[in-house]
């Protein structure tokens, strides 16, 4: 089969699919088509052609448009372009369609349920949503985004996704190159900014530390030694993220890739620029102080609105035990241990220590909450405590997985409170529930990442 990397055809689009584009066929093969909208007769031009029964293409050319489609809110993320805002050249109301849509055929064609979905939206508008943001540096010290499925960054900080002030100031500084910034803007308002150290790729021959390899005076406190690479378990929602790949990369360019994907999540030197360093945030009226680099949910409004749904669907009596798994900072474990008062017990686990450490200063009130550092699914494996009524788990993207969902099924829970960001893994989830005797009895979808094609759900499971 030839390769048709930058050839250009026109396509008629059908449905969306699961990551940010639309599915239609040319010459017998499957296309998938960004920048599109169902229904739409488009030039496309090909971007990434692997072989097999697929391609990647974006539209360039819109020669019949959706009734749906506005100019794009997001000036960044066109062909060609960052991989931040899928879906900025549709309406708010047809980005929830799309999401649903995507949510609704993977729980169909995965876990075997037919629903409606709705998502709803967190707020009324679709940028200055963002409170936490991770910029890539390039070669020239310019802070910018990384382009889709790509390594190479983009000196272009125009996304429409940050609340206000979060990028003021950045593209006029120059800082090391190669380096990340986390940028968070908390609760009260405060900026806090930090660099984190170049990743050092060392199984490819670059074992040194590139501290310094700028001469810009980059205004560092420090350097102070941090764990910036040990992220929480969500630390796949707490900013724009590296895209992977380039069209039919060779082996040495996948595996530099490889190297730059593994160096990135390491431990990495950490210079704060700005602010304490220290985010304050606020959930249900109790206050949080946690690390900058640390995960938060990105949209403002998250937290609080999440909390309020996993609260009302535990419905916990005082003297009951619950468990909350992936907990993070204890958001989640706070509101159940409000519940369950000081004759009942709830245990929450987390890996990253550094969020333990913080939950445990935040809930040092609630003395019935045991917030404990370790892998879930070793916990899980090994607990031998007393038996939970309500468990809630929000693990990573890809998902709690079948080892986890048959420990926790099999210490039957009466309800399981089920979050998820990826609708493939969370659709798989809900089908392992279902087979080890669950129920799904409630819905909830979020467009907790506006112009994007991600979706935030929560599952509500009983027996």
């Amino acid at each position: 089969m030839s390769d048709w990397s930058g050839q250009t055809f026109e396509i008629r689009l059908g449905p969306p699919g699961h990551g940010g584009f639309c599915v239609g066929r040319h010459e017998g093969r499957v296309v998938f088509v960004r920048h599109s909208l169902p229904g739409e007769l488009v030039r496309a031009r090909v971007t990434e052609d692997a072989g097999g029964s697929f391609c990647r293409a974006d539209a360039i050319e819109i020669l019949e448009a959706s009734p749906d489609r506005v100019p794009a809110t997001c000036p960044v993320s066109g062909p060609g372009g960052a991989g931040c805002c899928d879906f900025s050249h549709a309406t708010p109301a047809a980005q929830r369609g799309l999401k649903a849509a995507v949510v609704a055929e993977q729980l169909r064609r995965i876990a075997g349920l037919d629903r409606d979905i709705v998502v709803e939206p967190l707020d009324a508008g679709t940028g200055g949503w963002r409170t936490r943001v991770r910029l890539p540096v390039d070669a020239a010290g310019r802070a910018g985004a990384h382009r889709y499925r790509s390594t190479d960054v983009i000196a272009d900080l125009r996304c429409p996704q940050p609340v206000a002030g979060a990028l003021d100031g950045i593209a006029e500084r120059r800082w090391t190159p190669g380096a990340d910034l986390v940028i968070a803007v908390d609760g009260d308002g405060a900026r806090h900014i930090v660099e984190l150290a170049p990743p050092v790729e060392t199984d490819i021959g670059r074992d040194r530390d590139r501290r310094g390899e700028t001469g810009a005076d980059t205004g560092r406190e420090g350097p102070r030694r941090g764990r910036a690479g040990e992220r929480p378990h969500h630390g796949k929602r707490g900013g724009p993220r590296g895209r992977r790949g380039e069209p039919r990369p060779g082996n040495a360019e996948r595996q530099r890739a490889a190297a730059h994907r593994a160096a990135a999540h390491a431990a990495r030197d950490e210079w704060l620029i700005e602010g304490s360093g220290r985010a304050v945030e606020y959930v249900a009226g109790r206050r949080w102080e946690l690390s900058a680099t640390g995960f938060w949910q990105a949209h403002r409004d998250a937290a609080q609105r999440y909390s309020d749904v996993v609260a009302g669907w535990a419905a916990l009596d005082p003297g009951a035990t619950a468990w909350d798994l992936y907990s993070g900072v204890g958001v989640f474990a706070a509101r159940l241990a409000e519940q369950v008062g000081p004759s009942g017990v709830v245990r929450a686990v987390e890996s990253a220590r550094t969020a333990v450490a913080d939950g445990a200063a935040a809930l040092a009130d609630l003395p019935w909450l045991h917030l404990g550092g370790g892998r879930v699914e070793r916990w899980v494996a090994e607990h031998t405590g007393s038996a939970p009524q309500v468990v809630v788990l929000d693990p990573p993207r890809a998902g709690a997985g079948k080892a986890v969902i048959g420990a926790v099924s099999a210490v039957a829970p009466e309800r399981i409170v089920h979050i998820g960001c990826d609708p493939a893994s969370f659709a798989r989830d809900v089908g392992l529930y279902r087979a080890a005797g669950y129920e799904l009895t409630a819905l909830r979808a979020f467009d907790a990442f506006p112009a994007t094609h991600h979706v935030e759900c929560l599952a509500l499971l009983e027996r």
